[in-house]
């Protein structure tokens, strides 16, 4: 008998060992086959090669999981990709450098992005311009924003049965107030600034009149710029513009775009690469050379070897601010305790010269954002410190720019939201039709305090509001001393009012309007170098970090959510993690999408 035992647990054992082996060369082989088809090596450019950038999926700032994604990517079978804006960007300019590419050709699909950051690629490719070689864009149907970012193109293709979206901007609100009342749970709230409307999601039914006053502001000054911009490119006066987005003018014909000068001719996609062919003077039945992003990244920079020693940092912080790693279904945001790690070691780095901090953030925890201006200040005493806000750089992720030595924005960023609220629910109705009840003992006086099974008292709320007020007046002075202004001048333009990027240099919230060439540009003179190196962080995590994380599922979860409930993410996000975001908030409206 005790041989028997031996040997079927020296079996069981042996198989579970044999288990893990199998899954640990099936992960690696699996891993291999992804990096050999998506990385193999540096790209040779031949002559007459084109690059081309297939946008279809969604726009991050940085990819630090990229190993992940192609996982994600090639087990899903998933035709949309998740693209870094600094890839692309940089590749951009490679193209433009490098002479045997001659031209770039955008095939546009659908980009899951803002304004900010399509405005940034637009302004690389009219930069690419400027060496004389040619854009040509395609589309089966044009988005409003890849039709933004595609006019600056020499041609604008159109499918002859394909739709162009030109219409203007919206952006909607969900109030979850009724629900609530239905299902018995009240939100107390507590807030200062008049146009800190994020708590209106769970108090109204409707837009307040300073929330409505100011994102017609926004949006007016974000489509005053989309027009501006288009109008320069494809020579339509902006009052023409306004006039066909009136129009509704992809349900008329395709022909109806052509005709408008907003596209220049309807061709089918299999016919654009003997367009483009032609273009280049190449022969129809000859081969041509196309380069994807994933080339284009393999590409060597041609740039000599800076020898100097000395770093130019971009630290990419984007997301929601939280005060510590979360274990919800999310693979993006900002980590108070982890940032403040990482600006401290860039401070300790002699090699770091200057650091421009890359921001694209909504806000989130007015705690961690305080420890997270604390940590930039003391890095600005080391060295210069330069902001480069991307999409979203408000409430909280104002509040970790503002001590900057150089604030840079897009002129469709969206900024400011100086202002504090906190929120604990009071699910008493809920219990009570439930038939559930409570009872309890207490030592003190505020023992109970956040209870969330019954309502605050009269003095518990008087003493969250002072705490509130407590936050916003400091918020207000960390303003106030980053920006050499007085406190009662930062409060004339906070009380929670969100303003575009150009509406914020005229403000003084922002001291340039420009993107990350000229962050780095700024950086490099405030530290006095010449020559240097860029490197970004948080550096890349490799793949088995990425798998031995404490949750790395949670992103996987999160990719396969996004692909399943595209728009209605961010909402889901938001009920999904209401239990654990910080009780005092420093951050943008939930759910706030430009369209």
């Amino acid at each position: 008998m005790k041989d028997f035992f031996k040997f079927t647990l020296a079996t069981v054992t042996g198989l579970i060992l044999t288990g893990i082996i199998i899954f640990l060369i099936g992960l690696v082989t699996l891993f291999g086959i992804i990096s050999s088809s998506t990385s193999s090596g540096e790209t040779e450019v031949k002559k007459n090669s084109i690059m081309m950038l297939n946008l279809n999926g969604t726009l991050k700032e940085h990819i630090q999981r990229q190993d992940l994604a192609e996982i994600i990517h090639f087990l899903n079978q998933d035709e949309t990709n998740t693209y870094g804006l600094d890839d692309i960007l940089a590749s951009i300019k490679k193209a433009k450098e490098n002479t045997n590419i001659k031209g770039i050709y955008i095939k546009a699909g659908s980009l899951n992005t803002s304004y900010a950051s399509i405005e940034a690629i637009r302004n690389a490719l009219l930069d690419f311009k400027k060496s004389g070689k040619f854009i040509i864009t395609y589309s089966d149907n044009y988005t409003q924003g890849l039709y933004y970012l595609s006019s600056v193109a020499d041609k604008v293709i159109l499918n002859p049965k394909g739709m162009l979206e030109w219409y203007g901007l919206s952006t909607s609100t969900v109030y979850y107030t009724n629900m609530l009342k239905k299902v018995g749970i009240e939100m107390q709230i507590f807030k200062v600034g008049t146009y800190k409307s994020a708590v209106e999601t769970f108090t109204s039914t409707k837009m307040s009149p300073a929330n409505r006053e100011q994102l017609t502001a926004c949006l007016g000054s974000i489509w005053g710029q989309v027009v501006s911009d288009v109008s320069k490119s494809r020579h339509i006066a902006p009052q023409k513009l306004n006039k066909l987005a009136d129009k509704m003018l992809m349900f008329y014909p395709s022909e109806e775009s052509v005709k408008c000068g907003l596209a220049d001719t309807l061709i089918y996609q299999n016919d654009v690469r003997d367009y483009i062919k032609k273009k280049m003077d190449i022969d129809k039945d000859d081969h041509l050379n196309i380069l994807g992003l994933d080339d284009m990244i393999n590409i060597k920079k041609n740039v000599p070897k800076d020898k100097s020693g000395n770093i130019l940092a971009i630290y990419y912080a984007s997301g929601d601010i939280t005060d510590q790693p979360s274990s919800s279904i999310s693979d993006d945001g900002i980590v108070g305790s982890t940032m403040v790690k990482d600006l401290r070691r860039l401070k300790e780095d002699k090699n770091v010269k200057a650091v421009v901090l890359r921001i694209n953030s909504p806000g989130g925890s007015a705690f961690a954002s305080e420890q997270i201006w604390h940590a930039i200040k003391e890095l600005k005493e080391k060295k210069p410190v330069i902001v480069s806000m991307g999409d979203y750089a408000a409430s909280g992720g104002y509040y970790i720019s503002c001590i900057a030595d150089t604030i840079i924005a897009e002129p469709n960023t969206i900024t400011g939201s100086i202002g504090i609220f906190g929120m604990i629910p009071n699910i008493s109705g809920l219990t009570q039709k439930i038939g559930v009840n409570f009872d309890e003992v207490k030592t003190n006086k505020f023992s109970r305090f956040g209870n969330i099974t019954r309502p605050l008292t009269e003095e518990e709320k008087a003493l969250f509001q002072m705490n509130i007020n407590e936050n916003y007046e400091t918020f207000i002075d960390r303003c106030a001393e980053g920006r050499h202004k007085t406190a009662d001048a930062i409060k004339k333009i906070a009380q929670g009012h969100i303003w575009s990027g150009t509406t914020a240099k005229k403000l003084g919230l922002v001291d340039m309007i420009g993107g990350m060439n000229l962050a780095v540009n700024v950086a490099a003179q405030k530290a006095g170098i010449k020559n240097y190196t860029t490197i970004s962080y948080p550096k890349p995590e490799s793949l088995l970090t990425t798998l031995t994380k404490e949750a790395p599922d949670n992103y996987i979860k999160a990719h396969l959510l996004k692909n399943q409930l595209g728009s209605f993410y961010d909402e889901f996000m938001l009920l999904n993690n209401i239990k654990s975001r910080n009780t005092i908030q420093a951050r943008l409206p939930f759910g706030l999408n430009i369209k």
